[in-house]
């Protein structure tokens, strides 16, 4: 049992159950014994790999998206150059290395990281040693200014809660004790307006998750952008619609029971990219786009074939399975999706479209 756990246990013996989102937010940054709070999750030595991890392409397609963005309006100065949940800070790494040749891009940006793990932010500085760089708790925080942001796999981190339709209503699934063990249970059932709309599209026994931070914080960058100028970019795993049970625990690059080791797993669902882009207010809002179809449209497997020409061996191996396992649809080309958030007139980004 994990300290964590045994905190739970407490907690809920005290005040009875507690939502997913609960749960989530306490496994995931609890300031003791929280997942993030006290390790670096990547790599090989960690519990999972994110696309920056796997190859310096998707990084360097992401920096030179943002810089066109920047061009196409106007080539703001000064602006804010973003990245929510920058993880070791390879992908702005990447991203600033293939955006150096790009006039005027570097002189004009001012990097923010929105970063609320102590761990992450000091591997982020080693990363992006000799930049100045600056360090937000959230979204809010960044500046009043174009906002030029990239949003890897964050919020699939988010915590949140889940339905189960009832024909009395919805019944929320939680956390409680069973024999004075953590155990899945459901609420009493209960009428749920924030619902009503998914009464036409579910039956009884289905499950559907909503993020509650997720939808503030689209409507933040969508506010930046509409005031200012700038884009978003989006890119996480779901779809468009939520609907089933997608909560899940990665330890050791191993799925297991989401109540099995709290504080010592990672805890992600599929991220609903409808609620984020009805939340974007203000701001032209999608298409969402899967990562394949976007890597490629940007032109990452001639950047793969211009990298291949100096390797050979397993180096080889290596990068043609990279390029593979981010772009092909059995693998991340379609599980993957991205969002784009870009001002209501403004030219299409690249890569986006159905």
């Amino acid at each position: 049992m994990t300290p964590l756990a045994e905190i739970l246990i407490r907690r809920i013996a005290a005040t009875g159950p507690i939502s997913l989102a609960e749960y989530m937010a306490e496994c995931l940054m609890h300031p003791t014994h929280g997942y993030y709070t006290t390790r670096d999750p990547f790599g090989a030595a960690g519990d999972f790999t994110t696309a920056p991890e796997i190859s310096q392409m998707f990084g360097e397609m992401i920096g030179l998206w943002l810089a066109q963005a920047w061009m196409d309006q106007g080539a703001p100065s000064p602006f804010t150059l973003a990245e929510l949940g920058p993880g070791r800070g390879t992908l702005m790494a990447d991203a600033l290395r293939a955006t150096r040749a790009v006039p005027g891009f570097h002189a004009a940006m001012r990097v923010h990281l929105v970063e609320g793990s102590p761990v992450l932010r000091a591997a982020q500085r080693a990363a992006l040693a000799g930049l100045d760089v600056t360090w937000a708790d959230r979204a809010g925080a960044l500046p009043e200014a174009p906002l030029f942001l990239v949003a890897n796999e964050f919020f699939d981190a988010l915590p949140i809660r889940q339905f189960q339709r009832d024909a009395a209503g919805w019944r929320e699934r939680q956390v409680g004790l069973a024999d004075g063990a953590l155990a899945l249970g459901l609420s009493a059932p209960a009428p749920l307006a924030a619902l009503d709309h998914r009464l036409d599209d579910t039956e009884p026994g289905d499950i559907v998750e909503t993020c509650a931070a997720a939808e503030p914080i689209a409507a933040t960058l969508a506010a930046r952008i509409a005031a200012h100028g700038g884009a978003a970019l989006i890119v996480d795993y779901g779809g468009w619609h939520s609907l089933g049970d997608t909560l899940q625990a990665v330890r050791g690059h191993k799925p297991e029971p989401v109540l099995a080791h709290p504080g010592a797993a990672d805890l992600t669902a599929h991220v609903d990219f409808e609620a984020l882009a009805r939340a974007a207010a203000g701001v032209e809002a999608g298409p969402m786009t899967p990562q394949g179809v976007f890597l490629e449209r940007l032109g990452i497997t001639a950047r793969a074939q211009a990298l291949a020409r100096g390797l050979t061996g397993p180096a080889l191996e290596s990068h043609i399975a990279a390029h593979r396992r981010l772009t092909h649809p059995q693998e991340m080309g379609t599980f993957f999706k991205t969002l784009a958030l870009v001002p209501k007139g403004c030219p299409a980004p690249p890569g986006v479209g159905p």
